[in-house]
C-alpha cells in the first residue's frame, strides 16, 4: 500500500533568509535582495544577482573547513541540518534508521574549476588539485550531509537543470511513499554568483547586462519585464511517511514531470499540473494557490501563463498566483526547494508572499497577482519549475492529511 507522504522539517537557505524564521519575515517583505556583484573586472561588463550576504558556515558547523566545500555544498549542508533541528530530529535519533538523501542541482561549481584551470595554466600541472574533481560536483551536496548524518544512507543526485530542487522533493517524495525509506532528506542547492558561469548568462541574455537599478531588474509577469535575474541559496527538508511521530507541516500529494511538446519554453508545465494533480486525486478545481515559476523572463513568463490557463481555464482568474523571483532571483535548481518551502510556510498561517516588483499587468499573463502579501487560507496548492532543455516538474502540496 502507497503511503502519505508529510513535511516534517525545512531549512531555508536564501538572500530573504537562514532559517524557517528568518525566511518567512524576509520573504512576506515587498523588498528586493538582487544587487550589483562589484568583485569582477568591470572590463568583462556588469553583472548583478541576488547573494547570500555574510554566509558564515561556522555558525551551524563549525567543525567544517569552508575553503574544502564548494559554496553550493555548503548552503546544502546547513539546510539538511536546519531541517533537521527544525523537525526535531537529533543525529542520535537516526541511529537504526536508513535515510534517502536526494538533492538537486543544476551545475558543478564551475566557479572553482575555473580558478584552478587558471593556476595550472599560470604555473603549471603540478599544481593541479585532485580535490577539485570531488569537491566541485552535484553529487557532493548529497555526499556532505550523508556523512554529517553519520548512519549509513542511500543517495543520489538528481540534475534537470533549474527543475532539479523540485524534481529530487518529488523523486524523494515517491521513495517514501512505496516504503522504501521511512525518512527522506531532499531538496536542492545551487551557487552559480561566480563569474563563470554569470558572464554566461549574461551572454544568453538570461541576466541582466546592466547594473543600473539592479533591484528593480527582475519583475515577474510584469508588462515591463525583460529576462530574469540569476540568485543562489538552498532548501532541504525531510519527508516522513503519515506513521511518523512527527507533525506534518504539509502533505506532499501529487507530483509530475513534462517536456516542453513545442519548442515553447515553459508550455510543458501544463503537462506537469496535469499529471502531477492526476497523481494527488485532486480537480483543477480544488487548487487555491499557485506558486509559479515566473522568472522575469519575457518569454517564459508569457508560456507559463499560457500553460496555467490551458489547465484552469476561466477559473485562473480566481486563483491567488505568486512568482518569488523578484525577491530572491532564480537561484536555478534550488529554486523549486526554496519555493516548497515558502508554500508550506503559507499553508500553516495562511499568508501569500508578494510578487516583488509587479506593477503592471501584461494581457499575456492575466494571473491574480499582488505586489504585497495576502491572506489567505488555502488548503491545496501547486509549485511549477522549468528549466533549460525543455524541462518542467510540478508538485500538489495539501495543508491536510490527503484522503
Amino acid at each position: 500500500m502507497r503511503r502519505r507522504v508529510k513535511i516534517t522539517g525545512i531549512g531555508p537557505v536564501t538572500p530573504a533568509g537562514i532559517g524557517r524564521e528568518e525566511f518567512f519575515k524576509g520573504i512576506n517583505e515587498s523588498i528586493s535582495r538582487v544587487q550589483a556583484i562589484d568583485r569582477f573586472d568591470p572590463s568583462m561588463g556588469n553583472f548583478i544577482g541576488a547573494e547570500i550576504n555574510n554566509f558564515d558556515l561556522a555558525k551551524f558547523a563549525p567543525e567544517e573547513n569552508p575553503k574544502r566545500l564548494s559554496r553550493h555544498t555548503q548552503f546544502g549542508l546547513v539546510g539538511a541540518i536546519l531541517a533537521l533541528r527544525d523537525a526535531g530530529i537529533s543525529l542520535e535519533d537516526l541511529h537504526g534508521q536508513h535515510p534517502i538523501i536526494v538533492t538537486g542541482t543544476s551545475v558543478m561549481d564551475i566557479g572553482k574549476i575555473s580558478r584552478g584551470v587558471e593556476v595550472v595554466s599560470k604555473k603549471g600541472a603540478r599544481y593541479s588539485m585532485a580535490s577539485t574533481i570531488y569537491e566541485t560536483s552535484v553529487i557532493n551536496v548529497a555526499g556532505k550531509i550523508a556523512e554529517y548524518l553519520g548512519v549509513p544512507a542511500r543517495m543520489f543526485a538528481l540534475q534537470s537543470s533549474c527543475c532539479s530542487g523540485l524534481d529530487a522533493i518529488g523523486q524523494a517524495a515517491e521513495l517514501v511513499a512505496s516504503g522504501q525509506t521511512n525518512l527522506a532528506v531532499t531538496g536542492g542547492s545551487e551557487s552559480p554568483l561566480s563569474f563563470h558561469p554569470l558572464l554566461e548568462f549574461n551572454t544568453a541574455e538570461l541576466n541582466p547586462t546592466s547594473d543600473e537599478l539592479p533591484e528593480k531588474a527582475c519583475k515577474p509577469f510584469d508588462l515591463w519585464r525583460s529576462t530574469g535575474v540569476i540568485g543562489e541559496g538552498a532548501a532541504i527538508m525531510i519527508l516522513e511517511p503519515e506513521e511518523s511521530p512527527r507533525p506534518a507541516m504539509a502533505w506532499i500529494s501529487g507530483y509530475g514531470f513534462a517536456n516542453d511538446p513545442d519548442n515553447r519554453p515553459a508550455s510543458g508545465i501544463a503537462d506537469a499540473l496535469e499529471i502531477a494533480l492526476a497523481n494527488a486525486r485532486r480537480r483543477k478545481q480544488e487548487v487555491s494557490y499557485i506558486n509559479a515559476w515566473g522568472p522575469g523572463h519575457r518569454l517564459i513568463d508569457a508560456n507559463e501563463s499560457f500553460a496555467l490557463k490551458r489547465v484552469f481555464g476561466e477559473g485562473l482568474r480566481e486563483i491567488p498566483v505568486v512568482s518569488l523571483k523578484g525577491a530572491i532571483g532564480t537561484p536555478l535548481g534550488a529554486s523549486g526547494a526554496i519555493q516548497v518551502a515558502s508554500v508550506v510556510l503559507s499553508l500553516i498561517h495562511g499568508i501569500l508572499p508578494p510578487t516583488v516588483n509587479w506593477e503592471n499587468q501584461d494581457p499575456n499573463c492575466p494571473l491574480n497577482l499582488s505586489a504585497n502579501s495576502r491572506r489567505i487560507a488555502s488548503n491545496v496548492a501547486v509549485v511549477n519549475a522549468h528549466g533549460l532543455a525543455g524541462s518542467n516538474a510540478s508538485l500538489v502540496l495539501e495543508r491536510k492529511c490527503p484522503n
